[in-house]
């Protein structure tokens, strides 16, 4: 696609090209009325005397903006968009998967998924599964990450979910603790992935989280092949509905189940 003269039909292979053009002689124009100019400088100083700047209206309100990124900023910001918008909460969202997002959060749902040792109440099965990855439930103290998965590779023979690794060992559930030695002289520096972080503590929980583990489950969509550290990742991913393995509310209705033992696999996707 090249890029047209303001004022005649010539089309140019690049920008560069196309301003050469309008300088040499004098296709500048105004973006509103039929003026040319000789230089870029005379037409801006012609549109800000008289208002003629091309105008970017925001897609909820009356305002206006110069560019369409001044105009997108200010969308952002305000949740000013009009295609994907939830009119109980009048709010709008850039795309379908942020309007999907909201509409399966809290605010909409309710907190009504309880964990099923603890009954602590979550929104979705992502927020009970890293709850119990994680080892944070007071009831299920000895439950991680790696004992959920050994328990689901053995309900799940076929491998809907879970990889086919050659071998598996389960990965040591004691914490890393990294030391003043990971200063590089600016951060504190991961030297497994390179990142960088502004504390000691921000890289201790960086190293600790399943950051650098081993991916073992994949998600059961056909075509899709993601693969993921964890369950509550793999939830996330079937919970945005994005490859369409599994519908929303099959995930939320059937979590407790599953992560218990009492839900089979293929029943459950």
């Amino acid at each position: 696609m090249g890029i047209d003269c303001e004022s005649c039909s010539r089309s140019f292979v690049n920008l560069h090209a196309a301003h050469q053009h309008m300088n040499a002689i004098g296709h500048w124009a105004c973006e509103t009325c039929d003026y040319e100019f000789w230089t870029e400088d005379a037409a801006a100083k012609h549109m800000d005397f008289v208002g003629h700047w091309r105008q970017y209206e925001c897609e909820a309100c009356d305002t206006a903006y110069r560019t369409p990124q001044e105009a997108r900023r200010h969308m952002e910001l305000n949740n000013h968009f009009r295609e994907y918008y939830c009119e109980s909460c009048e709010r709008g969202f850039q795309n379908e998967n942020n309007l999907r997002i909201h509409l399966n959060s809290n605010i909409h749902r309710g907190s009504n998924i309880s964990c099923p040792f603890c009954k602590r109440n979550f929104a979705t099965a992502t927020g009970v599964t890293h709850h119990l990855e994680s080892g944070s439930c007071p009831n299920a103290r000895t439950l991680n990450r790696d004992i959920i998965f050994r328990e689901i590779r053995k309900r799940d023979p076929g491998h809907l979910i879970t990889k086919k690794l050659l071998t598996w060992n389960r990965e040591s559930s004691s914490s890393i603790t990294v030391t003043e030695r990971c200063w590089n002289g600016s951060c504190y520096e991961c030297y497994l992935c390179h990142r960088e972080f502004g504390s000691l503590n921000a890289l201790n929980q960086h190293v600790n989280s399943p950051a650098h583990k081993q991916k073992i489950y994949h998600c059961p969509g056909r075509g899709c092949g993601k693969e993921f550290v964890s369950l509550a990742a793999l939830f996330n991913h079937l919970e945005s509905e994005t490859c369409g393995a599994v519908k929303f509310e099959a995930v939320q209705r059937n979590v407790g189940g599953f992560l218990t033992g009492r839900q089979r696999l293929i029943g459950f996707v």
